[in-house]
């Protein structure tokens, strides 16, 4: 299937290449005062009579430009447009053939005034000094897209399964709506939920950190940010849509989002409510919050999780009813005190039946553990976040940034499982039933002030981070662990163990920077750390006599605690020259170590010094305005955990004894990171290549040893000369010929790393290598037809020395096509299927399995409501089989996952701005 479907999508290419209904039309844009050429200035074309784009292109490093178009038998403008200079403009009453323009010079702007511009006049791109902004009304996207959609339009933007986005290469880690966060930094409710046609601009620049941000420095990020501006005549207004549906085998969803924006001021309210195993954040036109829809991968059972202000959302496993409601709110109550805010309440419960295969590897032989589980989880959280920002001055910011986070669990796990030995020889078996409840409360704050001088360059700066968590657990667990070999008693157990971990984290960073010339910087600053941690726990039998947990049980019972103090003197330069940065920054750590623990009426004190060079650097080249090479370094260092270096006992898992190691190092990381990446919007290609690692100078790992009856006990060692390493590339291309449009590209991602490690005091070394291909095609007929089909291949091996098993592999392949039609109008008829195939899997696991999501939707008044019938699964094979490949362990699971429901659901959305309801839009203009 795989070769056919690369042969079919070459063909394709190769029609679409050799079309020769296009001519060219082509010249050279030049300063005119200087006679220089101009690179990056856009170029395009559009209709006379409603402005509507037809098509553009960028200049190159020479000036020259060339666009293929039809023939254009209607009056048309041909438009240069460059920041800093006047706009050049022409008209024709049709364009019938290949025409060169000459040379187009373009007058500098006498003065610069305030940037405004008329949104029909707008160019699609504009290349500023570090941003790269889209103008959003030059790329169509259907009336009802959301914000993702729209995103997906733009040259050098992808966005994978996973909503990972990257632009030009860059990974995309923050989006902002007009300069702010829209409930989180990350954006996912941005894109999911705000409509596209609110959007004015979408700019892309390199992620900086609030630092960089105030003091101008350049960024140190290969990481990229986005902003979306809300167009102006949006900015005032009120705006929503509401879901609701309900379907067979009692699944529903409920979603909503109402926004009120008015300049400063935004109010927005988010709530849903399902048991289809959404996070309840998705609007998508086509699935909704189905599972496996466009706004989230189909090559997984589950939709996974993700993170917003401390809390997580979603489940990785099983089946899940969740609710969440939220309100974001952002203002600027006084002259230059910029706030925003947000408050989320969430509330998931989850069910799960799991089973495992596992098999555990051994210098001689190995264990094979055979297990299942029921599990039950009912979690809920309170998040409260705000954001201050006040301008003292022109050239000195205050902030601060507190969070709050409250949480509730519980947690029930049922599971038995038993091991045997490579010759079937029974060793152990467990049953056990437990039941966790617990409370988490955190606070964390960020303080941050920033002074500039009058001298470009100089600036002081100081932050002030703190985090305090406190999580307090009661676990009841009745269990019941048998052994089969060797002395080693029967572990039987009723106990109640309460435990209670505190966190405290103080940070505090000063710097001071100093111009040397106007494009070199010298600063010196100092940090300090102080890091405090404990675990307290107690422990008790239960007492038949009372019918309590009264007994004190004094082998589980322990109190550990560590602190940390680490003085950061460091000094650095920064280097800003029009087309490279170089910064590099360094010093000294003075740390001091101190554990502590009461254990069996003992108490273990451990303290010590530490003297660590440490440092950083960050160089970036722009080759030209497409082209630029980055490369990261840094030198890391981390301390080992309380548990980690006491030597004392934890006995709390009845097959896994734990104990610290007092001798232990610390983990000592070199961190490197080399990226490319080159788009060239004249031709909408694309490419960018990275490579990255890290380099383990000291690094602490397990060391683990198994007695006859399969029991561990685990303590901790140091190695050396272990590392990470990942490298890949991507390609796209789009091709445009009248109503059709093209998107294809190719990639590939890979890993390789060392790992080290000890069992039954044998040293192994474990070689894994990951490789990732794909390839992917999407096909657009005007505004009627999408098809986008992918494939994504997955490789995994790893090479073992010191064990029975040299090495194990698995391969897993990865086939999606979408469809969607918009006809006839006000229809929409989408369709997802994917199929997964696992190479190398258990026999009691399936290895192959098809999803097809289906949905028909009809919009009417107006296309105010949309009526809509989906369903999940249509094919009733959807699974959750994985095969996991680890340094010591091959592991088989699978989880409970949705099967086949139909759904029926309706949508209303209200959108009024300025006080008046938006008129539809008449997408064939």
């Amino acid at each position: 299937m795989p070769k056919q479907f690369i042969m079919f999508v070459l063909t394709l290419f190769s029609v679409c290449a050799f079309s020769q209904n296009s001519f060219y039309i082509k010249g050279k844009i030049i300063e005119e005062a200087t006679k220089l050429p101009m690179e990056s200035a856009t170029v395009y074309l559009s209709l006379a009579k409603d402005s509507s784009l037809v098509d553009y292109t960028i200049t190159d490093k020479n000036g020259n430009f060339s666009l293929p178009v039809k023939k254009i038998t209607q009056p048309v403008f041909l438009k240069v447009s460059m920041e800093g200079f006047e706009a050049h403009k022409q008209s024709f009453n049709e364009l019938l053939k290949t025409t060169d323009f000459g040379v187009i010079g373009l007058k500098e702007q006498a003065k610069m005034l305030n940037e405004v511009i008329v949104k029909a006049e707008a160019p699609p791109i504009r290349i500023k000094k570090d941003t790269l902004e889209f103008n959003a009304a030059s790329f169509k996207v259907r009336p009802d897209a959301n914000v993702e959609t729209l995103l997906k339009q733009l040259p050098g933007v992808e966005i994978d399964p996973e909503g990972k986005i990257t632009v030009n290469g860059k990974e995309v880690t923050q989006i902002m709506v007009n300069g702010k966060p829209f409930f989180d930094k990350d954006g996912k409710v941005a894109l999911q939920n705000l409509p596209s046609d609110i959007i004015n601009k979408i700019q892309v620049s390199d992620l900086k950190t609030k630092k960089e941000e105030l003091s101008g420095q350049a960024a140190s990020s290969d990481k990229a940010s986005i902003n979306l501006t809300i167009d102006e005549d949006k900015n005032k207004g009120l705006f929503g849509k509401f879901m609701g549906g309900y379907g067979t085998d009692e699944r529903y969803e409920a979603s909503g989002l109402l926004n009120y924006f008015k300049n400063k001021r935004k109010f927005s309210v988010l709530a849903s409510s399902n048991n289809i195993n959404s996070v309840g954040f998705s609007m998508d036109e086509i699935f909704d919050n189905m599972g496996g829809g466009r706004s989230r991968s189909m090559y997984y059972s589950d939709n996974g999780s993700f993170g917003m202000n401390g809390m997580r959302f979603g489940s990785g496993a099983g089946i899940t009813q969740s609710d969440m409601i939220g309100v974001n709110y952002s203002d600027e109550w006084v002259k230059d005190l910029e706030s925003s805010g947000s408050y989320l309440f969430s509330d998931q419960h989850t069910k799960n039946t799991r089973k495992v295969k596992q098999a555990n590897f051994l210098p001689t032989g190995g264990i094979i553990t055979d297990g299942t589980s029921q599990t039950s989880s009912d979690r809920f959280g309170h998040n409260l976040n705000f954001e201050f920002e006040f301008k003292i001055d022109s050239t000195t910011t205050l902030g601060i940034t507190p969070v709050f986070l409250k949480s509730h669990g519980k947690d029930r796990d049922k599971s038995f499982q038993i091991s045997t030995d490579e010759n079937n020889n029974l060793l152990n078996e467990s049953n056990s039933d437990v039941y966790d409840e617990s409370d988490g409360v955190s606070f964390k704050n960020s303080l941050y002030f920033n002074k500039a001088f009058k001298r470009k360059g100089r600036y002081v700066n100081f932050t002030f981070d703190n985090e305090n968590t406190k999580d307090e657990i009661n676990s009841t667990n009745t269990s019941a662990t048998i052994f089969y070999q060797g002395t080693e008693p029967d572990d039987i157990r009723d106990q109640l163990k309460k435990n209670r971990n505190l966190k405290d984290n103080y940070h505090f960073d000063f710097t001071y920077s100093e111009p040397v010339t106007d494009s070199l910087s010298i600063n010196i600053g100092l940090g300090q750390e102080w890091k405090q941690s404990s675990e307290d726990r107690e422990a008790f039998d239960f007492d038949p006599t009372t019918q309590s947990y009264s007994n004190p049980n004094v082998l589980l019972t322990n109190y550990m605690s560590s602190l940390i103090r680490t003085a950061r003197p460091n000094a650095g330069f920064s280097l800003n020259k029009k087309n490279f940065n170089l910064s590099a920054s360094g010093g000294t750590a003075v740390s001091q170590f101190d554990a502590h623990s009461l254990y069996l009426g003992t108490v273990t004190d451990l303290n010590k010094n530490y003297v660590i060079p440490f440092g950083s650097m960050y160089f970036n080249y722009k080759l030209d305005k497409s082209k630029q090479i980055y490369l990261n370094y840094d030198f890391q260092f981390e301390f080992p955990t309380a548990s980690q270096i006491l030597p004392v006992l934890d006995q709390a898992n009845p097959l896994n004894t734990f104990v610290g190691n007092a001798n232990l190092d610390l983990n000592k990381t070199h961190n490197v990171y080399l990226g490319f990446n080159d788009y060239d919007y004249a031709s909408r290609s694309g490419f960018y290549t990275y490579l990255g690692g890290d380099y383990y100078e000291e690094q602490i790992v397990s060391a683990t040893l198994y007695d006859v009856s399969g029991k561990r006990t685990t303590t901790y060692r140091n190695v050396s000369d272990t590392y990470s390493s990942w490298c890949g590339a991507s390609w796209s291309k789009t091709i445009k010929k009248e109503e059709h449009k093209y998107r294809f590209g190719l990639g590939v991602n890979t890993s390789f790393g060392l790992s080290k490690g000890f069992t039954n005091t044998e040293m192994y070394e474990a070689q894994a290598l990951r490789l990732m291909p794909r390839v992917f095609f999407n096909y657009d007929y005007g505004e009627l037809l999408t098809i986008a089909p992918s494939y994504n291949f997955s490789y995994n091996e790893t090479n073992y020395a010191n064990y029975t098993i040299s090495s194990a592999f698995n391969r897993i392949h990865r086939f999606n096509i979408q469809t969607t039609n918009y006809w006839p109008k006000n229809w929409v008829f989408g369709n997802d299927f994917g199929y997964t195939y696992n190479s190398n899997i258990s026999d009691d696991f399936k290895n192959a399995f098809y999803l097809w999501n289906t949905s028909l939707s009809y919009s009417f008044y107006d296309k105010k409501f949309t009526a809509k019938v989906k369903v999940y699964d249509m094919l009733n094979q959807n699974q959750s089989a994985t095969r996991t490949i680890s340094a010591t362990t091959i592991r088989d699971e699978e989880n409970t996952v949705l099967k086949r429901y139909a759904m029926f659901s309706l949508t209303y959305k209200i959108e009024r701005f300025a006080g008046k309801e938006k008129p539809s839009r008449n997408w064939n203009h």
